[in-house]
């Protein structure tokens, strides 16, 4: 079955895609749940997204081993994952250089792409906008969009998501 990567800004819809699409995948969900909720702002975001998908999905909340995590996800199972995003902030935060998260992102999804259900993997492109004024916002863009192609490089496809819309991004297109 397919890997799926859906790119796009923050308040983009590529979540609420990612949970339509699960749906219509006709199998049981697992989703990966990345994020903490450190912060009343962050616990808010956190249940917003609870409230968008059914409530009968088993849900794993693994902010730092996703490797570990998809290869534990069930075979039979549309596997969702969201997101990279806050899963390569944790990775900076733990202290690990960006070499070593850029390895431990192929490892990852080598196990996403190698899965026999459905995965639907979500993330920010942030990389789209101003350059950051800090060091740590320069690496954290720098490594996402790494960590984002690599994911990209191994699905089947990607799409990226603006304003609701879902803009395909062809698997045949040059590489660079």
């Amino acid at each position: 079955m397919p890997l799926l990567v859906l790119l796009g800004g923050a308040r983009s819809g590529k979540s609420r895609l990612a949970v339509v699409l699960a749906l219509e995948a006709v199998a049981p969900v697992t989703f990966l749940a990345t994020g903490e909720a450190r912060d009343p702002e962050m616990e808010a975001r956190i249940e917003a997204h609870r409230a968008e998908r059914p409530a009968d999905w088993a849900v794993v909340e693994e902010p730092y081993a996703l490797t570990e995590a998809i290869a534990a996800a069930p075979s039979g199972q549309t596997l969702l994952v969201d997101c990279l995003s806050l899963w390569v902030a944790n990775a900076l935060e733990a202290g690990d250089p960006p070499a070593a998260i850029e390895v431990e992102a192929a490892a990852a999804a080598n196990e996403a792409a190698a899965r026999t259900a459905l995965t639907i993997v979500v993330s920010n492109e942030v990389g789209l906008g101003i350059v950051p004024v800090s060091e740590l916002g320069r690496v954290y863009r720098d490594v996402l969009g790494i960590v984002n192609r690599i994911f990209v490089d191994a699905s089947d496809e990607a799409a990226l998501v603006v304003a609701g819309r879902r803009l395909d991004l062809s698997p045949g297109a040059p590489r660079v």
